[in-house]
């Protein structure tokens, strides 16, 4: 049976990797939709390519180049953010939810109010918008299919299991490229160094964000909404070879881990065949040539990221979304070469500490407490730009 599919965010990463293995089942999907940002060619060339019926660029400026690309092919063209929330309505079977940041919190909520099955590879909507978008998948009767490698091997690992039964879930972490690394030389670490992670393949600011561990933190975040468990249930551990992406553990001692290759293909085919399973072309895991498989405690230290976002998941209400926009704007500024990486952290926490505001009760509220915290995040930027 041929299923129906929207990509928002098809230029991206996860994009690309849902476009890859569809790419090797045409028999099984037609794309309806796609959308990016802008890269108004490289969208109208996949558009064309996997012969999808609407393509979407969030720019609406690059909606001209869009329908200059599309001309003659049939394939129909549209801009902005209301364009980007009517394809998340349209009627498909699998909506891939990875438009990146809070672009992708409106389309990804109108996926969800439409009753559909969403693949979840957009951080953001628990992150910022847990209570809200968990909320609305329950009132609409959504099914979310977490993208992420570590809550797609928990939900793998959940397969057939009661909650009630789990004693604790455990995230696995790689340690980013500076695990062995002392403080003197966190603290001088180049924005190149940082984005040169050892076992994934990332954007720029996932890849920093790895560096910090703060995308631990916020994967813990997700997690507490995903998988109800309490938080008293839920820990990191740092496993360097990155084979084991995370494990479930159930009350009578038994564990349940879900191995792979480091290849997000893994985690994103799950869900586009889930219930069933597909091939992907990766190689088998050879765990002999690995050679070995080591664990460690976090160093909070170190890496305070991950406390600050599990202090930041204690607190509740508008804290994880402060927190997210915070780290953003921090990133972006470690980027840009104007601070040094420990002030990452420090940024993230300071304007969790000096900035409060009521728990959100709709997008709205995400929206407008993220873009706050945005403000007061470049505030402590520019009074106190240490690099």
């Amino acid at each position: 049976m041929i299923r129906s599919i929207t990509i928002l965010g098809a230029t991206g990463s996860i994009g690309a990797s849902t476009l890859d293995l569809i790419r090797r089942n045409p028999e099984r999907w037609q794309v309806d939709t796609l959308t990016a940002n802008c890269s108004a060619k490289e969208l109208a060339a996949l558009a064309r390519e996997f012969e999808a019926k609407l393509a979407v660029v969030g720019d609406e400026s690059c909606l001209g180049e869009l329908r200059a690309a599309l001309s003659g092919s049939g394939i129909e063209a549209a801009g902005g953010a209301q364009a980007l929330c009517d394809a998340a309505k349209r009627p498909v079977d699998m909506t891939v939810a990875a438009i990146v940041g809070c672009a992708g919190l409106a389309p990804t909520m109108a996926a969800v109010e439409r009753g559909g099955t969403i693949a979840l590879a957009n951080k953001e909507a628990l992150v910022s918008a847990g209570e809200v978008m968990t909320g609305a998948v329950a009132r609409h009767g959504a099914t979310l299919l977490p993208t992420d490698s570590e809550h797609n091997a928990i939900f793998q690992c959940l397969a057939g299991g009661k909650m009630d039964d789990v004693a604790r879930i455990t995230l696995t972490a790689s340690g980013g490229p500076f695990r062995t690394w002392d403080a003197a030389a966190i603290h001088a670490a180049t924005p190149e160094q940082a984005v040169a992670h050892p076992n994934w393949s990332m954007g720029a600011k996932i890849s920093v964000d790895s560096a910090t561990m703060m995308n631990k933190g916020l994967e813990y975040i997700e997690a507490h909404h995903l998988f109800p468990v309490g938080l008293d249930r839920l820990r990191i551990v740092v496993h360097p070879q990155s084979v084991i992406h995370s494990m479930v553990e159930y009350r009578d001692r038994s564990t349940l881990a879900q191995l792979g290759p480091s290849d997000m293909r893994v985690p994103i085919a799950s869900c586009l065949a889930y219930p069933d399973r597909m091939e992907t072309p990766l190689e088998p895991l050879d765990l002999a040539a690995i050679g070995e498989l080591t664990f460690q405690a976090p160093n909070e230290e170190l890496f305070p990221a991950t406390r600050i976002a599990r202090e930041a998941i204690e607190a509740g209400g508008a804290a994880p979304a402060i927190l997210n926009a915070a780290n953003e704007i921090a990133v972006e500024a470690f980027l840009a070469g104007h601070i040094g990486f420990s002030r990452i952290t420090a940024v993230a926490q300071s304007t969790l500490e000096r900035y409060e505001a009521p728990a959100p009760s709709t997008l709205e509220d995400v929206l407008a407490i993220d873009s706050e915290a945005r403000i007061r995040a470049a505030e402590a930027l520019e009074s106190n730009p240490l690099v």
